[in-house]
Protein backbone atom coordinates (compact mmCIF):
# COMPACT_ATOMS: atom_id res chain seq x y z
CA UNK A 1 0.00 0.00 0.00
CA UNK A 2 1.26 3.46 -0.75
CA UNK A 3 2.17 5.56 2.45
CA UNK A 4 -0.02 8.03 4.04
CA UNK A 5 1.29 11.22 3.79
CA UNK A 6 -0.24 14.07 6.65
CA UNK A 7 0.32 17.21 4.94
CA UNK A 8 0.02 20.27 7.49
CA UNK A 9 -1.13 23.31 5.86
CA UNK A 10 0.65 26.14 7.79
CA UNK A 11 -0.32 29.40 8.53
CA UNK A 12 -3.55 30.57 6.59
CA UNK A 13 -2.42 33.97 6.00
CA UNK A 14 0.55 32.57 3.99
CA UNK A 15 1.63 30.43 0.70
CA UNK A 16 0.68 27.04 2.21
CA UNK A 17 -2.96 25.89 0.98
CA UNK A 18 -1.42 27.48 -2.23
CA UNK A 19 1.36 25.18 -3.00
CA UNK A 20 -0.76 22.29 -1.62
CA UNK A 21 -3.34 22.98 -4.46
CA UNK A 22 -1.04 23.29 -6.86
CA UNK A 23 1.34 20.27 -5.92
CA UNK A 24 -2.25 18.41 -6.51
CA UNK A 25 -3.87 19.73 -9.31
CA UNK A 26 -2.25 16.57 -11.43
CA UNK A 27 -2.51 13.05 -10.80
CA UNK A 28 1.35 12.47 -10.11
CA UNK A 29 1.64 12.75 -6.10
CA UNK A 30 -1.11 10.12 -5.68
CA UNK A 31 1.16 7.99 -7.39
CA UNK A 32 3.18 7.73 -4.62
CA UNK A 33 1.42 8.30 -1.75
CA UNK A 34 -2.12 8.85 -0.11
CA UNK A 35 -2.48 12.50 0.98
CA UNK A 36 -4.19 13.83 4.00
CA UNK A 37 -3.69 17.34 4.69
CA UNK A 38 -4.66 18.54 8.13
CA UNK A 39 -5.83 21.92 8.20
CA UNK A 40 -9.36 24.32 7.48
CA UNK A 41 -11.26 23.08 4.53
CA UNK A 42 -13.04 26.62 4.38
CA UNK A 43 -9.46 27.71 3.80
CA UNK A 44 -8.66 25.70 1.21
CA UNK A 45 -12.10 26.11 -0.25
CA UNK A 46 -11.35 30.07 -0.23
CA UNK A 47 -7.71 29.58 -1.91
CA UNK A 48 -9.25 27.40 -4.22
CA UNK A 49 -11.59 29.49 -5.72
CA UNK A 50 -9.61 32.75 -5.63
CA UNK A 51 -7.05 31.16 -7.69
CA UNK A 52 -9.35 29.19 -9.75
CA UNK A 53 -7.56 26.05 -9.03
CA UNK A 54 -9.24 22.37 -10.38
CA UNK A 55 -9.03 20.03 -7.00
CA UNK A 56 -11.93 18.11 -5.92
CA UNK A 57 -11.64 18.24 -2.01
CA UNK A 58 -13.32 16.21 0.63
CA UNK A 59 -13.68 17.66 3.73
CA UNK A 60 -12.99 14.77 6.50
CA UNK A 61 -14.11 14.84 10.47
CA UNK A 62 -11.61 11.77 10.90
CA UNK A 63 -8.84 10.34 9.36
CA UNK A 64 -11.34 6.96 8.98
CA UNK A 65 -13.37 9.18 6.49
CA UNK A 66 -10.44 10.13 3.78
CA UNK A 67 -11.06 8.67 0.15
CA UNK A 68 -8.10 8.69 -0.96
CA UNK A 69 -8.90 8.41 -4.73
CA UNK A 70 -7.41 10.22 -7.72
CA UNK A 71 -7.71 13.49 -7.87
CA UNK A 72 -9.91 14.04 -4.66
CA UNK A 73 -7.82 15.71 -1.94
CA UNK A 74 -8.91 14.93 1.65
CA UNK A 75 -8.56 17.74 3.95
CA UNK A 76 -9.19 16.56 8.19
CA UNK A 77 -10.99 19.83 8.83
CA UNK A 78 -9.81 20.62 12.03
CA UNK A 79 -11.38 24.70 11.57
CA UNK A 80 -10.22 27.14 14.08
CA UNK A 81 -9.47 29.74 10.95
CA UNK A 82 -11.81 32.09 10.79
CA UNK A 83 -11.99 33.04 6.90
CA UNK A 84 -14.62 35.76 6.78
CA UNK A 85 -12.21 38.27 8.43
CA UNK A 86 -8.68 36.26 6.99
CA UNK A 87 -5.89 38.54 6.20
CA UNK A 88 -3.94 37.26 3.81
CA UNK A 89 -0.18 38.23 4.13
CA UNK A 90 -0.92 39.50 7.72
CA UNK A 91 0.40 38.75 10.79
CA UNK A 92 -2.02 37.50 13.18
CA UNK A 93 -2.51 35.52 16.18
CA UNK A 94 -5.33 33.40 14.74
CA UNK A 95 -3.85 31.50 12.18
CA UNK A 96 -0.69 31.41 14.04
CA UNK A 97 -2.07 29.06 16.65
CA UNK A 98 -3.95 27.25 13.74
CA UNK A 99 -0.88 26.26 12.36
CA UNK A 100 0.78 25.10 15.70
CA UNK A 101 -2.47 22.85 16.09
CA UNK A 102 -2.24 21.33 12.82
CA UNK A 103 1.13 20.20 13.58
CA UNK A 104 0.52 18.93 16.59
CA UNK A 105 -2.63 17.10 15.38
CA UNK A 106 -0.18 15.59 12.24
CA UNK A 107 2.55 14.71 14.91
CA UNK A 108 0.25 12.43 17.22
CA UNK A 109 -1.32 10.49 13.72
CA UNK A 110 2.33 9.91 13.21
CA UNK A 111 2.61 8.39 16.30
CA UNK A 112 0.25 5.92 16.26
CA UNK A 113 0.87 5.14 12.86
CA UNK A 114 -2.18 7.07 11.02
CA UNK A 115 -0.30 8.32 9.32
CA UNK A 116 3.65 7.34 7.95
CA UNK A 117 5.21 10.94 7.35
CA UNK A 118 4.21 14.55 7.68
CA UNK A 119 4.82 16.99 4.98
CA UNK A 120 4.65 20.87 6.72
CA UNK A 121 3.78 23.95 4.74
CA UNK A 122 5.28 26.50 6.46
CA UNK A 123 4.31 28.72 9.26
CA UNK A 124 4.44 31.77 10.33
CA UNK A 125 7.08 32.42 13.65
CA UNK A 126 5.32 36.23 14.27
CA UNK A 127 2.33 34.86 14.13
CA UNK A 128 2.96 32.02 16.13
CA UNK A 129 4.62 33.81 19.05
CA UNK A 130 1.35 36.08 18.91
CA UNK A 131 -0.39 33.04 19.77
CA UNK A 132 1.48 32.75 22.86
CA UNK A 133 3.43 29.96 21.68
CA UNK A 134 7.47 30.33 22.03
CA UNK A 135 8.73 26.92 19.82
CA UNK A 136 11.24 28.13 17.70
CA UNK A 137 9.43 26.24 15.15
CA UNK A 138 7.68 23.20 13.92
CA UNK A 139 10.80 21.24 14.33
CA UNK A 140 10.82 22.25 18.13
CA UNK A 141 6.94 21.53 18.26
CA UNK A 142 7.27 18.05 17.26
CA UNK A 143 10.61 17.32 19.48
CA UNK A 144 8.16 18.38 22.38
CA UNK A 145 5.61 16.27 21.33
CA UNK A 146 7.87 13.21 21.22
CA UNK A 147 9.73 14.19 24.13
CA UNK A 148 13.02 14.04 21.84
CA UNK A 149 16.15 15.35 23.15
CA UNK A 150 18.57 15.18 20.00
CA UNK A 151 17.35 15.98 16.63
CA UNK A 152 18.44 18.45 13.79
CA UNK A 153 17.58 19.45 10.24
CA UNK A 154 18.70 17.97 6.86
CA UNK A 155 18.78 19.48 3.88
CA UNK A 156 18.65 17.74 1.29
CA UNK A 157 20.33 19.82 -1.95
CA UNK A 158 19.87 17.44 -4.58
CA UNK A 159 23.27 14.81 -3.76
CA UNK A 160 24.17 16.74 -0.95
CA UNK A 161 23.04 17.25 2.32
CA UNK A 162 23.97 19.63 5.13
CA UNK A 163 22.76 19.50 8.62
CA UNK A 164 22.85 22.25 11.33
CA UNK A 165 24.86 22.24 14.33
CA UNK A 166 22.78 25.26 15.52
CA UNK A 167 19.51 26.65 14.07
CA UNK A 168 17.31 29.99 15.17
CA UNK A 169 19.67 31.73 17.24
CA UNK A 170 22.41 34.46 17.77
CA UNK A 171 25.79 33.92 16.31
CA UNK A 172 27.09 34.42 19.49
CA UNK A 173 24.85 31.82 20.59
CA UNK A 174 25.78 29.33 18.16
CA UNK A 175 29.96 30.00 18.37
CA UNK A 176 29.01 28.75 22.26
CA UNK A 177 27.41 25.98 21.09
CA UNK A 178 30.78 25.25 19.22
CA UNK A 179 31.40 22.54 22.14
CA UNK A 180 32.92 18.42 21.91
CA UNK A 181 29.87 17.26 23.30
CA UNK A 182 27.32 19.46 20.98
CA UNK A 183 29.31 18.30 18.02
CA UNK A 184 29.72 15.02 18.44
CA UNK A 185 26.35 13.98 19.69
CA UNK A 186 25.52 15.63 15.55
CA UNK A 187 27.51 13.93 14.45
CA UNK A 188 26.41 10.52 15.73
CA UNK A 189 22.82 11.81 14.56
CA UNK A 190 24.23 12.40 11.03
CA UNK A 191 25.67 8.92 10.89
CA UNK A 192 22.72 7.51 12.21
CA UNK A 193 20.46 9.44 10.02
CA UNK A 194 22.29 8.45 6.57
CA UNK A 195 22.08 4.74 7.18
CA UNK A 196 18.57 5.05 7.34
CA UNK A 197 18.99 6.87 3.63
CA UNK A 198 20.36 3.69 2.91
CA UNK A 199 23.85 4.76 3.05
CA UNK A 200 25.95 2.43 5.08
CA UNK A 201 28.97 4.16 5.78
CA UNK A 202 27.81 7.87 5.31
CA UNK A 203 31.18 10.04 4.94
CA UNK A 204 30.88 12.92 7.10
CA UNK A 205 32.70 17.07 6.50
CA UNK A 206 32.40 18.73 10.17
CA UNK A 207 32.49 22.78 8.74
CA UNK A 208 34.81 25.14 9.98
CA UNK A 209 33.74 27.68 12.27
CA UNK A 210 36.37 30.05 12.04
CA UNK A 211 38.60 31.19 9.11
CA UNK A 212 40.59 29.02 7.66
CA UNK A 213 39.00 26.39 10.44
CA UNK A 214 40.53 28.44 12.96
CA UNK A 215 44.10 27.68 11.97
CA UNK A 216 45.08 25.74 14.57
CA UNK A 217 43.78 28.18 17.15
CA UNK A 218 45.22 31.57 15.39
CA UNK A 219 41.65 32.79 14.74
CA UNK A 220 39.49 31.56 17.65
CA UNK A 221 39.27 28.18 19.40
CA UNK A 222 36.33 26.96 19.10
CA UNK A 223 37.38 24.19 16.21
CA UNK A 224 41.00 22.93 18.97
CA UNK A 225 38.27 23.02 21.75
CA UNK A 226 35.39 21.49 20.27
CA UNK A 227 35.32 20.55 16.77
CA UNK A 228 38.86 18.50 16.59
CA UNK A 229 38.04 16.21 19.73
CA UNK A 230 34.62 15.22 18.92
CA UNK A 231 35.92 14.69 15.66
CA UNK A 232 38.42 12.23 17.06
CA UNK A 233 35.91 10.53 19.71
CA UNK A 234 33.72 9.73 16.77
CA UNK A 235 36.44 8.22 14.51
CA UNK A 236 37.03 5.96 17.78
CA UNK A 237 33.42 4.71 17.29
CA UNK A 238 33.97 3.75 13.51
CA UNK A 239 32.46 6.66 12.09
CA UNK A 240 34.31 8.35 9.27
CA UNK A 241 33.93 12.25 9.89
CA UNK A 242 36.46 14.67 8.33
CA UNK A 243 37.72 18.40 9.18
CA UNK A 244 37.00 20.59 10.24
CA UNK A 245 36.95 21.22 6.47
CA UNK A 246 37.05 25.08 6.30
CA UNK A 247 33.81 26.73 5.53
CA UNK A 248 34.83 28.35 1.75
CA UNK A 249 35.49 24.96 0.19
CA UNK A 250 33.83 22.05 2.28
CA UNK A 251 30.17 22.31 0.07
CA UNK A 252 32.24 22.36 -3.08
CA UNK A 253 34.10 19.33 -2.27
CA UNK A 254 30.46 18.08 -0.93
CA UNK A 255 29.24 19.24 -4.23
CA UNK A 256 31.84 16.94 -5.73
CA UNK A 257 31.15 13.79 -4.22
CA UNK A 258 33.76 13.70 -1.43
CA UNK A 259 31.39 13.51 1.66
CA UNK A 260 27.90 12.13 2.26
CA UNK A 261 26.79 14.73 4.65
CA UNK A 262 28.24 18.60 6.00
CA UNK A 263 27.93 19.39 9.76
CA UNK A 264 27.63 23.28 9.04
CA UNK A 265 28.21 25.36 12.26
CA UNK A 266 25.21 27.51 12.17
CA UNK A 267 22.09 28.52 10.30
CA UNK A 268 23.21 30.69 7.54
CA UNK A 269 26.59 29.03 6.93
CA UNK A 270 24.55 26.09 5.97
CA UNK A 271 21.74 28.37 4.21
CA UNK A 272 23.83 30.46 1.88
CA UNK A 273 24.96 26.91 0.55
CA UNK A 274 21.71 25.71 0.59
CA UNK A 275 20.45 28.68 -1.40
CA UNK A 276 23.47 28.28 -4.04
CA UNK A 277 23.37 24.62 -4.18
CA UNK A 278 20.12 24.24 -3.96
CA UNK A 279 18.76 26.84 -6.50
CA UNK A 280 15.92 27.47 -4.48
CA UNK A 281 14.73 23.66 -4.79
CA UNK A 282 15.47 23.13 -0.37
CA UNK A 283 13.80 20.00 1.18
CA UNK A 284 14.21 19.96 4.70
CA UNK A 285 14.16 16.36 6.59
CA UNK A 286 14.17 16.23 10.34
CA UNK A 287 16.57 13.76 11.85
CA UNK A 288 16.33 12.66 15.85
CA UNK A 289 12.56 11.80 16.01
CA UNK A 290 10.78 8.93 15.82
CA UNK A 291 8.50 9.65 12.73
CA UNK A 292 9.30 11.12 9.04
CA UNK A 293 8.75 14.75 8.43
CA UNK A 294 10.06 16.60 5.39
CA UNK A 295 9.37 20.44 4.85
CA UNK A 296 9.73 23.08 2.35
CA UNK A 297 13.40 25.11 2.29
CA UNK A 298 11.20 28.52 2.47
CA UNK A 299 8.82 30.33 4.82
CA UNK A 300 5.11 32.01 4.58
CA UNK A 301 6.19 34.36 2.14
CA UNK A 302 3.70 37.00 3.09
CA UNK A 303 4.87 39.18 0.93
CA UNK A 304 3.31 37.22 -2.38
CA UNK A 305 0.54 35.33 -0.70
CA UNK A 306 -2.62 35.52 -2.20
CA UNK A 307 -1.27 36.87 -5.46
CA UNK A 308 -1.65 33.46 -6.87
CA UNK A 309 2.45 33.11 -8.16
CA UNK A 310 3.84 31.09 -5.86
CA UNK A 311 5.86 28.14 -6.59
CA UNK A 312 5.23 24.48 -5.40
CA UNK A 313 8.08 22.81 -7.32
CA UNK A 314 9.85 22.77 -3.72
CA UNK A 315 6.78 21.18 -1.74
CA UNK A 316 6.21 18.40 -4.43
CA UNK A 317 9.97 17.11 -4.00
CA UNK A 318 9.15 17.60 0.16
CA UNK A 319 6.19 15.23 -0.90
CA UNK A 320 8.27 13.00 -3.05
CA UNK A 321 11.00 13.11 -0.32
CA UNK A 322 8.75 11.97 2.51
CA UNK A 323 6.63 9.07 0.64
CA UNK A 324 10.55 7.74 -0.34
CA UNK A 325 11.36 7.84 3.23
CA UNK A 326 8.27 6.05 4.53
CA UNK A 327 8.61 3.58 1.54
CA UNK A 328 12.12 2.72 2.91
CA UNK A 329 10.72 2.41 6.51
CA UNK A 330 7.94 0.08 5.80
CA UNK A 331 10.57 -2.12 3.86
CA UNK A 332 12.71 -1.75 6.84
CA UNK A 333 10.24 -2.66 9.18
Amino acid sequence: MKPTVGITMGDAAGIGPEIILKAFRTGDLYQLCRPLVLGSADTMEYYKKLFGIEVAINAANDPSEAEYKDGRLDILDLGLVDVANLKVGVVDPGPGKAAVVYTQEAGRLAMSGTIDAIVSAPLNKESMRQAGYHFEGQTQILAELTASRRYGMILLLGEVRVMMLTTHCSLREACDAVTKEKVLSMIELAHESLQTFGIAKPRIAVAGLNPHAGEGGLFGTEEVEGSIPAIKAAAAEGIDAVGPVPADVVFVKARDGQYDLVLAMFHDQANIAAKLLGFGQVVTVLAGLPIIRTSVGHGTAFDIAGEGIADEKNFVKSIEAAAELARMKKERD
